[in-house]
């Protein structure tokens, strides 16, 4: 009775979010997803038959809806194809493979037929979009249900999905159907399969998938018919059958995409979080078979320790499934390439992990908010990773701190929020989504204080989880929190390559007193943490309040803080007086924790003679 419970709380929670939002203004669409496959694996094809009820929550009539043919980017000349050969700096699982792919091992997705509400329909396929012209408009408030029949043929494994991975995966089946494209308040965003991203209406899927009798699957959801597969299920061989076929049948609710796996090889075994989520692994027998068992326990300690810090994981299972083309996370799965040390196995499984947050959950937009998905996740994982393994809690996040600082010195930095795929490089892209993502997390505990950072990420999570924020709701909940205001931070931040860069000019006697100047040497402003070090060994913490901020934030180390006037943007230096002589001062120091991302710290300390 566990999952049903928690499948009803799931519902009633959701429906609870959702009147809270009509409430404040919020909709999202909804589908519910039923869909059938038989899978040939002779040839890699399957036929499906798909019923999607659709509910337009939005205050508009739609006339045309819009479907995703991912598969279809696995054919010379596609889009993917076309852009990774025309970059300076590919995807090295990409670069020109697309275009050698032959008829057999090309991908498709082909619609046979489809109806509205019983009444034909007219559509296009443009690359990896079809374009369908309604035969009724979807009025605001009102339903309707979409029946297709396709046929489709699983590409070989080049990025993400696929057959025959580099370590021998039957198949990794992520992107395999026609999915309906989001629509909300920015309207349809059907954007071409490119690169990365992906974007998809909240709802329900139940899924039966028939296969071969000598496959193990995994998938999303939990499997509604284990009885049918056999007990032996469970120890990674299926029930015996006349049949030469198996039909699994899996059902997942508030979800927005649905992978499944299947290999004859899989070893499969479970453990239990307590009182949490069920675990599945999913692994080839001849891989590195004593890591994956060592992957459980540390697994075990990463779920403990991220339902802590960042909120409850809300689903009744959750998969980690060997296969895919490196690390990729689905709704209550991800698929990992496992032929790994058992430090990076155990690494991409807590990032897929934390991508159950922020993504699973906060389902944001990626394509324009790529960084508050990858950033995030990075951010959580590098703290998760170095309470896993009793590490300084700062170990990852310095890392990311130093890939930015790369990448501010490149000269090739774009602003975080270019559209994912319209990126001029995927160094460019990677350094922005994943290590400036994270930063942005960790430096904003700088400017609001590391309490309120933590407190407002469970806020946000608790608030927004089952829904597609945006950024200004991350802003608001921050802003809540903190009673600052933050929307310069993300103007900067996100919208701009300006770099953070101050210095300690001068240091001058002013009769009794000491004369201090900070300069502001990059355009990014920021409120300024001053750490002044006595010769006789005491300290002094001296805070100056950015004034966009409309505040400070509260004091959190052990020493006095004096608040000094605010620094207004426009001015390129402050200037202030310590009523301490200078002889007594051995050092100053603009934010001793190097929590701001500071560019040049070199100019950031200034010393005086000793004694």
């Amino acid at each position: 009775m566990k999952y049903k419970y928690m499948k009803i709380s799931s519902v009633l929670g959701a429906l609870f979010l959702s009147l809270v939002a009509d409430a404040q203004g919020y909709w999202q669409q909804r589908v519910e997803y039923t869909m059938s496959i038989d899978f040939d694996v002779a040839k890699h094809q399957f036929v499906g038959d798909q019923t999607l009820v659709y509910y337009n929550n939005s205050p508009d009539s739609l006339e045309k809806v819009f479907y995703h043919l991912y598969f279809n980017a696995f054919q010379p000349n596609s889009m993917m194809d076309v852009r990774s050969r025309n970059l300076e700096d590919p995807d090295k699982r990409v670069m020109d493979r697309i275009s050698k792919l032959s008829p057999e091992e090309i991908g498709y997705h082909e619609v046979l037929e489809l109806s509205q509400d019983g009444e034909p329909l007219k559509f296009i396929v443009e690359g990896t979009i079809l374009e369908v012209d309604l035969s009724k408009a979807i009025a605001p408030g009102s339903s309707a249900v979409f029946n297709m029949k396709f046929r489709s043929q699983v590409p070989k494994q080049i990025r993400r999905s696929g057959r025959n991975n580099k370590e021998g995966i039957d198949y990794s089946m992520a992107q395999w159907f026609p999915k309906m494209a989001e629509y909300d308040t920015r309207g349809w965003h059907a954007h071409p399969y490119i690169a990365r991203e992906f974007y998809a209406p909240w709802g329900s899927y139940d899924v039966e998938i028939s296969i071969d009798k000598d496959y193990i699957l995994a998938a999303t959801g939990v499997l509604q018919n284990p009885e049918e597969i056999g007990y032996g299920y469970y120890n990674g061989q299926v029930t015996s059958t006349d049949s030469d076929k198996l039909s699994w049948k899996f059902s997942a609710e508030n979800v927005h995409d649905f992978v499944w796996a299947a290999d004859r090889d899989y070893k499969h075994h479970t453990v239990e979080v307590p009182e949490g989520p069920l675990l599945h692994f999913f692994f080839q027998t001849d891989t590195l078979v004593e890591n994956w068992e060592k992957l459980a326990e540390y697994t075990l300690k990463a779920f403990d320790f991220v339902q802590k810090n960042f909120g409850e994981y809300p689903f009744p299972q959750y998969s980690i499934i060997q296969g895919g083309d490196g690390g990729m996370e689905y709704p209550m799965a991800t698929l990992i390439t496992g032929h790994r040390s058992l430090r990076s196995l155990v690494g991409v499984t807590v990032h897929e992990l934390m991508h159950s947050w922020y993504q699973g959950l906060l389902a944001t937009n990626e394509s324009y908010y790529a960084w508050m998905d990858e950033g995030y996740t990075t951010y959580a994982t590098g703290l998760t990773m170095d309470h896993i393994f009793k590490e300084n809690g700062t170990r990852s996040l310095m890392s990311s701190y130093g890939s930015y600082f790369d990448l501010a010195a490149s000269g090739i930095e774009e602003p975080m929020s270019v559209h994912s795929d319209h990126f001029s490089t995927n160094y460019a892209y990677g350094k922005a989504a994943y290590q400036k993502g994270a930063v942005s997390l960790a430096q904003l505990g700088y400017i609001i204080g590391l309490k309120n950072r933590d407190e407002g990420l469970k806020k946000y999570y608790y608030q927004w989880r089952f829904k597609h924020p945006q950024l200004n709701d991350f802003v608001r909940v921050m802003e809540k929190q903190s009673g600052l205001e933050l929307d310069w931070y993300y103007d900067y931040w996100v919208n701009t390559t300006h770099t953070i860069d101050y210095a300690v000019q001068t240091v001058a006697k002013a009769k009794k007193k000491t004369k201090i100047v900070l300069k502001r040497v990059g355009k990014m402003p920021m409120p300024i943490d001053l750490l002044i070090t006595l010769k006789e060994g005491t300290q002094q913490l001296y805070y100056i309040p950015l004034g966009l901020m409309r505040g400070e934030k509260p004091n959190e180390s052990d020493l006095d803080r004096v608040i000094g006037r605010d620094w207004p943007w426009t001015h390129p230096t402050y200037e202030f007086e310590l009523n301490l002589p200078m002889s007594k001062i051995q050092e100053i120091e603009i934010d001793p924790l190097h929590l701001m991302a500071d560019v040049d710290i070199e100019n950031n300390k200034f010393s005086l003679n000793k004694k």
